[in-house]
Formats: structure tokens, sequence, C-alpha cells
């Protein structure tokens, strides 16, 4: 086994509803959820003033604070990684030039290589454990007491948006001297056990697929453990087959696909074949700055337009929000688009605003149908921003009148 991490024994979770287990309920502060959880009562303005020294500006609705944007990737790929291996690179990096002592962040549960396991990491050659995608729940945060029991001070974290949203709501009661947040996109999760499924539709041989990736072309990418592999569009995968909870409420209902609380954001949705990187304060800048010559740096581009992408969603959601079946392209049909849509579609960052407009959307066509008594606390002002160009906009009662919000 890979040495310079160690996976420490976590407490059960505390049952709640609208909970993506973080891991802040499994901690002895679990109280705090009420305050700190993204599913709750957010507000994006404060928490973006303290973190990076201000909230989100007219022209940043979409993306949330942005120091710098580039498409990204390390010119010597990391062997294993999802794309070139960024995202465990940075956090390598630290470790190497000692700026943490730690890292918190999943590696693949021994039986599962798809269930993520919380691992804390203490050496560089640790984060080799951390390279690929996982899916399901995986409670981070509750890492954060390991860590202090072993006496870190300065830490990092890679986490998702709900994960980071969290720390940031109580990393001034923890007694760590210094937090990096490295942040990734959220893909919309679900558990280890409806991936399965998932990938049980995509092959005969699920057991096989060693990697899995939704790509700017509008295609999936397989990979297989013979070297095989296998490109499937976007309008082709089995999405109407699967159970009207395989994704939960809480990801259908997700307001920062961005993950505009991190340091530096690291994803795929505008960097057209490279990776997407969002710098977001100094000490993003100074992560992506110990890279040095290490990384490709390109200006991020757009093209294509998005509306009646995310107009059709619109529709499909509007259905899918009532209980009806989601409507079927014609399988005739499917080829052709799945040939025009790379050619036609949303690329770089209007393909990243179509996909967040989509998101906005959804939160709140499903939050109006199974919690409409959440609206004004759980949709921020940007959201709503968001879907205005599509005729979504508050109804009595569903927005909150506080001056942050």
């Amino acid at each position: 086994m890979t040495s310079g991490f160690s996976a420490p024994d976590l407490p059960a979770p505390a049952a709640r509803g609208m909970c993506t287990d973080c891991g802040l309920s499994r901690m002895g502060i679990e109280k705090s959820c009420g305050t700190a959880c993204q599913f709750i009562q957010p507000d994006y303005p404060t928490a973006e003033a303290r973190i990076h020294g201000r909230a989100r500006r007219h022209d940043e609705q979409f993306f949330g604070p942005v120091e710098a944007m580039h498409k990204a990737a390390l010119k010597k790929p990391r062997e294993g990684a999802q794309w070139t291996g960024l995202t465990t690179r940075l956090a390598q990096r630290l470790l190497e030039t000692g700026a943490v002592d730690a890292v918190l962040c999943v590696g693949p549960d021994p039986e599962d290589r798809w269930k993520p396991r919380p691992i804390l990491v203490t050496e560089p050659q640790g984060m080799i454990e951390a390279r690929g995608m996982r899916m399901g729940y995986a409670p981070v945060l509750a890492l954060l007491e390991p860590a202090e029991k072993a006496g870190h001070k300065r830490i990092a974290m890679i986490g998702i948006p709900c994960q980071v949203y969290a720390l940031r709501q109580i990393e001034a009661q923890l007694g760590f001297e210094r937090i990096y947040v490295i942040g990734t996109p959220c893909s919309d999760n679900t558990t280890t056990e409806n991936f399965h499924d998932f990938l049980s539709r995509l092959s005969d041989a699920p057991e096989t697929i060693r990697y899995l990736e939704f790509k700017p072309d509008f295609h999936v990418e397989l990979r297989f453990d013979d070297g095989r592999r296998q490109d499937i569009p976007f309008l082709k995968l089995p999405l109407s087959d699967l159970d009207p909870d395989f994704f939960p409420l809480t990801c259908r209902t997700c307001v920062d696909y961005t993950n505009a609380l991190a340091d530096i954001t690291v994803g795929y949705m505008a960097g057209e074949g490279e990776q997407w990187l969002i710098v977001r304060n100094g000490r993003g800048r100074e992560m992506l700055d110990a890279l040095g010559s290490e990384v490709k740096l390109s200006p991020v581009g757009t093209r294509g337009r998005r509306k009646g992408s995310v107009t059709g969603f619109m529709e499909n959601t509007k259905r899918a929000a009532g209980g009806l079946p989601l409507r079927r392209m014609p399988d005739f049909m499917r080829g052709f688009m799945g040939w025009l849509m790379p050619k036609i579609g949303p690329r770089g960052l209007e393909f990243a605003k179509a996909r967040l407009e989509m998101k906005a959307i959804e939160t709140v066509l499903h939050l109006r149908r199974h919690h409409p008594k959440r609206m004004k606390h759980m949709v921020p002002r940007h959201v709503w921003s968001l879907v205005a160009p599509y005729g979504l906009a508050p109804e009595d009662g569903e927005q909150h009148e506080s001056p942050a919000e």
C-alpha cells in the first residue's frame, strides 16, 4: 500500500434530512450543523467577504469571486490521475514545501475502487492514493479532529462545495494556524451503490471500468482495465432509465457548483479539453505559483450558444419536478445530435455558464415542489439572477429580505 497516508476510524453520522454527510455531524461540534450547513441557510456574500476580501461582483454572478482564470494542464501528466493530476499535485506541492503538515482528502476504499474513503495524507508520496474519481458520500470534515489530535497546525483540504461551505463556517473554532482549500466543482453526487447501477447500464462488464469522465465535447469517456477506451455521447446516456431519486435532493438543489469559497477551484467545465482553474485569493495564487513551470496555462475561450440547451433542460426538469417522465429523444435522432452537439453546442465559458444555469433552474424547480418553505433561506440572490433570463423569478415568500442576501 502507498505510504504517507492514514485512514482514521470515524464516528457514525447523525441522522439528518437534506444531508450529504460532509463529516461535520460526526464531530464533537456536530451541533454546528444548524448554522454551517449549505442546505439550511447559506450566506455567500458574508462568507465570500470574509474569505476572499470581497463578495462577488455583478459580473461574477456565475463563478463567484475570481482573481484569475485559466485553462491548465500539468506538462507531465500523473499516472492514474483523472485529468493530468493538477488537483492532487497542488496539494502534494504544499506538503513538499512544508506549507502544510497534512492534507484532508479521499482515496479509494480497499474493497471498491469507486467508493470514497477519507484519508489524512502527511507525506508527498501519499497523494498518489488520492488520484482519480470517486462517487459517493465522503465525510472528509470528520478528519479535522484526528488532524488536530495528531498536532498538525497547517492543513489543506480537497473538497466539494458542501464540504467546503461547512468548513468555512467552523474554521474559526478550530485550532489550525493556516488552512488551504482546493475545491472541485461537484458533479451531481449519488451513492456508490447507485453509481454501480449506472455503470452496469453502460457496459456488459462494469466491474472492468476503471475511469469515467464527463467531457466538454458532450461525451463520457470510459477506460477499461484491458486498456480499451469508449466515448458515449451525452444524449445516449441512459439517464431517463435511472430511478427518480438517483441524484439526492441535496445535489439537485445545490447552489454552489463552482465551489466559490475555495481558495482555488479545479474543474473541467470551461477547459475545452483541459482543466479549468479559478484562482480566488492570495492562498490560491500561492498554491498555483508553487508549481512554477510544471503547469501550462492558457486563456479560457468561449463559443457557441447555450440558450437552446438550457431551455430544453428546463422543460425536462419541470416534468421531472412534477413527477412526470422525462421526454426522450427518438433513437434515430440521438446519433445525429450526438454528432452535431460538439460542433454547434456551447464550449468553454459558454458551456460552464450553461451548466450553472441548469443547476440554478434545477434548484428552484425542485425546491418549489419538495421544500417550498426552504426557498427563501436556501436560494441566494445570485441564483435568482441566473434563472431570470428563462422566466423564473421569486414568488411571494421565496426570497430572503436580509441585507446580506
